[in-house]
């Protein structure tokens, strides 16, 4: 009796938890339904943010990629990429050249004087350019070749503008200036080959080498400071610029000889 009633017991028992295991897994398969349903989202939201987050870390790296980058800082080109150069010759350049004279010794005045005028009068756009032809000489002095920068046509100066009643009264009445050169009354441009031979065309893989100007003449006295006939005195029979060499005759015993002297070894008598 006692064992059928704990069999009695027993079975409603474990059908309730049967029934509360199987309400507990519909309860449990619900639950894990909704969650997993509710995870999907963050999942979803994480994998479009994950997608979103190279093309986030992409656009700034877009925004500066290295050819945008280089080309930022590289100069203007043209429609290749090639960076734009300034024109070989100087006759290229936007304009004409113009001869003005001024007085000897006062170039260096007139063009600062002219260049306040163009900037007063805001001439920009007309007038360009103001210069003073120079090469680079080599001169003896104390015995050694020195290179010295010198006016190529002292009194003379150029300049690089649009010619109208406008621009050249400006330069025309800049203080130091004496006038425009040219035949009659009206200025005269220079031509290319004038220009390119005064101002050079722009060679990058060479410079031009400086030229030599002798202190001394042909006929003229100059006195031997080295070699064997140091502290004898010469007249200037020929001079050598290619060799830098000069032929001096010295007087020896009374009768003038040739020698053959470097420039490194006279001086002006």
């Amino acid at each position: 009796m006692t064992d059928d009633t704990t069999d009695d017991l027993t079975t409603p028992a474990e059908g309730a938890d049967d029934a509360t295991d199987q309400e507990a897994l519909e309860r449990a398969r619900e639950a894990l339904g909704t969650t997993v349903a509710t995870e999907e989202r963050p999942d979803e939201v994480a994998g479009a943010g994950d997608d979103a987050a190279p093309e986030a870390e992409a656009s700034p790296a877009a925004e500066a990629t290295p050819d945008e980058s280089a080309s930022a800082e590289e100069p203007a080109g043209d429609e290749d990429g090639e960076p734009l150069r300034p024109p070989s010759s100087p006759f290229d350049l936007p304009g004409a050249w113009f001869v003005i004279h001024s007085y000897s010794g006062y170039e260096n005045k007139v063009k600062a004087n002219l260049t306040t005028r163009i900037s007063s009068m805001h001439m920009e756009d007309s007038i360009f350019d103001v210069v003073i032809p120079m090469e680079d000489v080599v001169e003896i002095k104390g015995g050694r070749k020195v290179t010295v920068p010198r006016k190529q046509f002292p009194g003379y100066l150029l300049v690089r503008m649009y010619l109208d009643d406008d621009s050249w009264g400006v330069v025309r009445n800049t203080p130091g200036v004496t006038g425009f050169v040219g035949s009659g009354t009206k200025p005269t441009p220079l031509s290319r080959r004038e220009v390119e031979r005064i101002l050079g065309v722009r060679k990058d893989e060479e410079k031009k080498a400086p030229r030599f100007k002798p202190d001394w003449e042909v006929g003229e006295t100059v006195r031997v400071i080295e070699g064997p006939f140091a502290d004898f005195n010469g007249v200037i029979e020929d001079i050598n610029l290619d060799q830098s060499k000069v032929r001096v005759l010295v007087d020896i015993f009374g009768r003038e000889t040739p020698v053959e002297l470097n420039f490194e070894q006279i001086q002006k008598f």
